[in-house]
């Protein structure tokens, strides 16, 4: 009897420390497929944070096309002078990634939120607003 739960104890200690070691992967999150071509951004905002004076102001936006259809962006508008979009020229076909680059003129001192306006051919969404944002320091050289 001894042997027994001796051997009851042991399993299930090993069945313990075996599940307590096995990693489960993060399974990655499912865009929802769309008829036609759709627009999925891995972030719709950058912050910058804060940066230097006359720093490098370019930056990405990242999406996929989660529909079944080409997706052509027509138009990228920057909503000021400041602010330079810019857009891919080939269609971007369907579970493809595609960048609309953004260069935000890093020579104005202090807080800045600017929008980048997108126009396409995407279902139910044919104009998107993405944000940038961020403080440029006053340049030390001035000071």
């Amino acid at each position: 009897m001894k042997k027994i739960i001796l051997f009851a104890m042991l399993a299930v200690a090993g069945i313990t420390a075996s599940n307590a070691q096995s990693t489960k992967k993060a399974a990655a999150p499912k865009v929802a497929k769309v008829q036609g071509a759709g627009m999925v951004f891995e972030s719709e905002t950058i912050d910058y944070g804060t940066i230097a004076h006359n720093a490098d102001g370019n930056r990405q936006f990242v999406f996929v096309n989660n529909g079944t259809k080409p997706l052509i962006i027509t138009n990228t508008q920057g909503s000021c002078g400041c602010t330079v979009p810019t857009t891919p020229k080939e269609p971007i076909a369907p579970g493809a990634k595609g960048v609309i680059g953004v260069k935000y003129a890093t020579d104005r001192v202090g807080a800045f939120t600017k929008t980048v306006t997108v126009t396409s051919n995407a279902e139910g969404q044919p104009t998107k607003i993405l944000t940038i944002k961020g403080t440029v320091l006053p340049d030390p050289a001035k000071s």
